[in-house]
Parts: structure tokens; C-alpha cells; sequence
């Protein structure tokens, strides 16, 4: 079974910083690409980041570029994701997934580019 379990989100003051980590099992990150989603009350599901299986090539939202960074170590099948300088509008369900292709965009709940995610875990940037 593909599992995957975040975790590292809290309650931070606005710039701040935060590192979450995706631990999976079941499969291994040469397989799929790995994405950071992140979804705030009534909004849909946004990427965030992600990074390749290939060659380990990564990509990032307009919205935290140059504050975020993604970071696989295939050995241990674990991902991160370093948040720093965060803002109130950070704040988010921060998701996990197991994804077929590397792209930032918003996903619908069965989006076919989802094989996996995990639980989410909460981030919460204080003003």
C-alpha cells in the first residue's frame, strides 16, 4: 500500500519558518514526482511545488518562490519542503502527494495526476 504521512506543520508568526516532511512508503520516489499542495478554507487545492523523479528538477509557485525549497533524499523515501519568511496567506491544509507529473497548478479532489497523498498537516502563519 502507498502511504504517505507529513508532518512539521505548527503555528508560526508572519516570517517565520517551517519545515515539513513527507515520509512514504509502499513505492519509492524514482516512481512518481512529489508534490506540495496546500488548500485553505473554500478554496480548491493549489500546488505548491514539485520535484521530479527523473533528474530531480523542481518547480514552484509564483506565490513562494524564492522563500520555499523542495528537497528529496531518495535513499530514506523522504521529501521537504522549507518554508521560510511565511505570511498570513500561508496558511493551509499542506498535503503530500504521490503525483504522475511535476506541474503547479490547481487540482480538482480526483484529479488523475494524484496516485497518492497523505493526511495533510496544518500550517498557520500569525499576523
Amino acid at each position: 500500500e502507498v502511504q504517505l504521512v507529513e508532518s512539521g506543520g505548527g503555528l508560526v508568526q508572519a516570517g517565520g519558518s517551517l519545515r515539513l516532511s513527507c515520509a512514504a512508503s509502499g513505492f519509492t520516489f524514482d516512481d512518481y514526482a512529489i508534490t506540495w499542495v496546500r488548500q485553505a478554507p473554500g478554496k480548491e487545492r493549489e500546488g505548491v511545488s514539485c520535484i521530479t523523479s527523473g533528474d530531480g528538477s523542481t518547480l514552484y509557485a509564483d506565490s513562494v518562490k524564492g522563500r520555499f525549497t523542495i528537497s528529496s533524499d531518495n535513499a530514506k523515501n523522504t521529501v521537504s519542503l522549507q518554508m521560510n519568511s511565511l505570511k498570513p496567506e500561508d496558511t493551509a491544509i499542506y498535503y503530500c502527494a504521490a503525483t504522475r507529473w511535476c506541474v503547479i497548478k490547481k487540482y480538482s479532489d480526483y484529479d488523475v495526476n494524484f496516485v497518492s497523498w497523505g493526511q495533510g498537516t496544518q500550517v498557520t502563519v500569525s499576523s
